[in-house]
């Protein structure tokens, strides 16, 4: 049995891993009180033989998590950070520890699952979208504010655009709330749209297409392209490599 963790940007997630299928699962923003949160909800969990995690975040909050962790389990996590290549998956950055470890692992998922090639889009704080070949390889990516960043802002920066709710997405909006919110996940839908149009030669034919992320769900209908939600990728490409590297975690000092 493994524990998973799953660091993002917005939330931390996890589940138990316990042969191939998740059996406990859970999540919280960081705004809650996550040492109180785990140690309680943690209480009640069977005690994993390792814990393995992916992080985006700073420091600060992986210690918080890894205490949680050694206090509730008596052990601490081993953290994934990106490889030049993986599990069948070849990173295409120059500086591989630059990737973020989210990315890396949904491709994993993606390529385990037999879904290559494709272009994953990734929706949350940050739009990330990724193409990755049929034989594994990235062929790299580009980087955006998600839709709810975007928004932040266009609040930040200006003076008169107060709207007075968060807007609906319309086709053309007649008040600022929608044009707002239209304008961004519009510009963020126009954004996979091209991508998937850039990477589609390269690819050697029409990719599949995923969406992962918070706002996976939301950006969805948007799309012209038919797309596959894929829900947890970070975590499902977190299991197929803490499966596959259990070795490696023991040589670690």
């Amino acid at each position: 049995m493994i524990l998973l963790l799953d660091l993002g940007n917005t939330r931390l997630k996890f589940a138990l891993l316990h042969e191939g299928e998740f059996t406990h699962r859970g999540a919280f923003g960081w705004d809650a009180d996550i040492a109180h949160e785990l140690a309680t909800l943690w209480a009640d969990w069977p005690t994993p033989e390792r814990i393995v995690g992916a992080s985006v975040v700073d420091g600060a909050r992986e210690t918080a998590v890894a205490v949680a962790a050694g206090k509730a389990f008596g052990h601490s996590p081993f953290w994934v950070r990106t490889p030049a290549s993986s599990n069948g998956v070849a990173n295409a950055y120059a500086e591989p520890h630059r990737l973020g470890v989210d990315r890396f692992l949904a491709m994993v998922d993606a390529f385990a699952a037999g879904r290559a090639p494709c272009v994953l889009a990734s929706v949350g704080t940050a739009l990330t979208l990724d193409a990755l070949s049929a034989d594994g390889r990235h062929l790299g990516g580009w980087i955006a504010p998600g839709p709810l960043l975007m928004q932040q802002s266009v609040l930040g920066a200006t003076v008169q655009v107060r709207p007075d709710g968060a807007g609906t997405v319309r086709d053309l909006a007649d008040n600022t709330a929608d044009g707002l919110a239209s304008g961004c996940w519009q510009a963020c839908a126009a954004l996979v749209e091209r991508f998937v149009d850039r990477a589609t030669p390269l690819l050697g034919g029409r990719p599949a297409v995923t969406l992962g992320g918070g706002d996976a769900n939301l950006l969805a209908p948007l799309l012209d392209h038919e797309v596959t939600l894929v829900p947890d990728a970070v975590l499902r490409g977190l299991a197929v490599w803490a499966t596959t590297h259990a070795q490696t975690e023991k040589n670690i000092p």
